[in-house]
């Protein structure tokens, strides 16, 4: 499967560099047999009393740091957190480092890391010498945002961006970068769409740096995805399991937790509960077991998400939605519009 085969142009001024305000005030692009324009306020009329919207509720934290290893100044970025207390990372001047060497923390002289496994491409494995909320505390001092490197930050993350780049739903710190999807939901539409009579579960998968890393296989079967640590609770599996043996669709906010309902499906499309890491990659081709709609952002040219939306609603049918969205005028990316796909092959 050729990586040209999902490119297509995209022009800069397409790429936002600001939410809608408010958040469900942003363009919603629904596409089934047909392409509908909407906002994302309409949500509501897409679904039906029953089905199951399906969150990631995991929190951004503020994962860029600046690290020094005697006068050396080392760059890190946390990726994700590891079963065993520790944090997967990645190290600009990775060469500097050795297992056993300690790290100080510009902003927070009582925090400190020592040095595990280096890995061949700039990751590093840490361990604090804080936890819980101690930690929480120390990156709230020490640490920045990582924005997407398409987000124009020149002296770094602004005030509001603190409440921007955060979902509603967020309740478990540990991710690097937003659930997207999630930045449209405001208190008004989720007390709408429980007028609805729409159900909602979370689970939490926490999203690390390597969701910005680019596909550079041409044969993008050769491409491996970064793990990332999820979690789908027992309550969580049990309400989406009942919604959808009383006929409801379990819609996805977002690719994140469409992946991790993926990796926690049975071949039957039960969910079962769930921990620990998942790095499934969903090219066309794949059967989706358990989940009926998704609801997403606009994804970049060549990317894996750009690649798992074809795989869930289509690649040509994928192809026309964008080429529409880019010739109306959507916004594109974390803090773009968003789409609505139906599962290729599905009943509306």
């Amino acid at each position: 499967m050729d990586l040209a085969a999902f490119d297509f142009d995209l022009p800069p001024e397409r790429i936002a560099q600001h939410p809608a305000r408010p958040r469900d005030a942003a363009r919603l692009l629904a596409v089934g047999g047909s392409l509908r324009d909407l906002r994302v306020r309409d949500l509501p009329d897409l679904l039906r009393p029953g089905d199951i919207l399906v969150s990631n509720d995991t929190r951004v934290i503020p994962a860029q740091l600046s690290a020094r290893r005697g006068e050396a100044r080392v760059g890190i970025t946390l990726d994700r957190p590891l079963a065993d207390g520790s944090w997967h990372a990645l190290a600009r001047n990775a060469r500097r480092l050795r297992p056993g060497d300690v790290l100080t923390f510009e902003g927070a002289p009582d925090l400190s890391a020592t040095v595990g496994a280096r890995g061949e491409t700039g990751d590093v494995t840490l361990t604090f010498n804080l936890e819980g909320a101690a930690f929480a505390a120390a990156l709230a001092v020490a640490g920045r945002l990582a924005l997407p490197p398409y987000i124009a930050r020149p002296e770094g993350p602004l005030p509001e961006d603190a409440a921007d780049y955060q979902t509603v739903f967020a309740r478990h710190d540990g991710a690097v970068a937003a659930p997207t999807a999630g930045l449209h939901f405001t208190p008004a539409l989720l007390a709408a769409l429980d007028a609805r009579g729409v159900r909602r579960a979370t689970v939490t998968l926490h999203v690390g740096a390597g969701t910005f890393l680019p596909v550079r296989d041409n044969d993008v079967s050769a491409h491996r995805m970064h793990a990332e640590r999820g979690a789908v609770g027992a309550d969580a599996a049990a309400a989406i399991n009942a919604a959808r043996a009383a006929g409801g669709r379990v819609v996805a906010v977002g690719t994140t937790s469409l992946r991790l309902l993926e990796s926690a499906a049975t071949p039957e499309g039960a969910v079962r509960p769930f921990a620990g890491e998942t790095d499934l990659f969903l090219l066309p081709g794949y059967r989706f077991r358990a989940v009926d709609r998704l609801l997403t952002n606009f994804h970049l040219p060549r990317s894996t998400l750009f690649m798992l939306v074809c795989a869930f609603a289509g690649t040509e049918r994928m192809r026309a939605a964008y080429a529409h969205a880019i010739a109306t005028g959507y916004r594109f990316y974390s803090y773009g519009d968003a789409s609505f796909l139906e599962l290729d092959g599905a009943e509306s």
